[in-house]
């Protein structure tokens, strides 16, 4: 709090766009800040300095990541003491140290569920594209030489589709990948319990038995330190000739440039990426391949998940200033007494 309010303060990093007059509704609840221009250097330097002195919360957008650099051990450090709680835009919240946050008490909430439709839906459009490798003839037709150098497809049903990560997102796209014809298996790391979570009644199988026997392999994990290179030459090796991988939750999860590989000795048919390794570079060999459909990570850009996603945020904020404990803690954060 400061001298001229006595009510809490909230930080915001970024902008709200869709549910602004949610985020002006917290007005009589605390007094609001924001910063939407700077580096890193600058806001490391501002919390050195005492800036930020007296703040509660941080809400952030996936983009302030531009304005701070990653919620790592060295920005953590450098908080102010009175912060107690971030609210991130984002199921994913891979750009937050979360691990470091609980050690100092901060708790880290996300987005989960909001989200879960839109990227299930850009799954299925890039898992349709890369069966069909539709992007080739596609680009042709825009050239004017029609089909171009399109090449013959493949049809997904009676297909193998092997769900890597049957959480909210997961379920989402099984569920609309089911109608398609395929038969359905998925991993996680422990077999899910409540049928509203296997809502295709997909078959539980281990990690090398979905890589082996999978014909398309969609990944829906988070990114953490057991996910990061999970799929790599050994376990492209272990895969069918043929194959389709879609990935829509965080490109470290793969070694892209095994993946290049893969796909230029025709082990990987195709593959639909809407997410990369060092965003917003993306490695050439994807790029040049006529066998990857590419989107540049906008599994969430609709308007309707995107006010969704800022709502959830704000009702987090609202739930700290009103009940003094988050909505949607991530898991590192839950244990902590608040």
């Amino acid at each position: 709090m400061t001298a001229a309010s006595l009510k809490p303060v909230i930080l915001l990093l970024g902008e709200v766009i869709y549910a602004q007059p949610e985020w002006n509704a917290l007005s009589s609840l605390a007094e609001l800040r924001q910063i939407v221009d700077g580096n890193r250097e600058r806001f490391l330097d501002e919390c050195k300095s005492g800036v930020h002195n007296g703040i509660l919360a941080i809400s952030r957008t996936f983009d302030s990541v531009e304005l701070t650099g990653r919620f790592d051990q060295e920005l953590i450090d450098l908080l102010p003491q009175s912060l107690k709680f971030i609210s991130h835009n984002g199921a994913g919240y891979d750009q937050i140290d979360a691990e470091a946050c609980a050690k100092r008490g901060i708790s880290v909430s996300n987005t989960p569920g909001a989200v879960d439709a839109s990227t299930a839906n850009t799954a299925i459009y890039l898992l349709l594209g890369a069966l069909r490798r539709a992007h080739v003839p596609a680009t042709a037709l825009r050239q004017g030489r029609w089909r171009g150098s399109m090449s013959i497809g493949h049809d997904p049903d009676g297909k193998r589709l092997g769900i890597l990560g049957m959480g909210g997102i997961g379920s989402a796209f099984a569920l609309r990948a089911a109608p398609f014809g395929f038969e359905m298996q998925y991993h996680n790391r422990n077999p899910v319990i409540h049928p509203s979570s296997n809502p295709t009644n997909a078959v539980y199988v281990s990690f090398e038995e979905l890589l082996r026997t999978s014909d398309v392999i969609s990944i829906h994990l988070p990114l953490n330190d057991s996910t990061r290179g999970l799929i790599g030459r050994r376990e492209l090796d272990m895969m069918k000739h043929g194959v389709v991988i879609v990935n829509t939750a965080r490109g470290k999860i793969m070694d892209e440039e095994a993946l290049v590989e893969a796909l230029e000795k025709d082990k990987v048919f195709a593959a639909g990426l809407d997410v990369y390794g060092q965003e917003p570079e993306i490695l050439p060999g994807l790029m040049s391949s006529d066998k990857v459909v590419l989107m540049p990570h906008i599994g969430t850009a609709t308007v309707e998940t995107q006010r969704k996603m800022e709502t959830l945020v704000i009702e987090n904020i609202r739930s700290v200033l009103e009940k003094g404990a988050l909505l949607t803690p991530v898991v590192e954060s839950r244990e902590i007494e608040l």
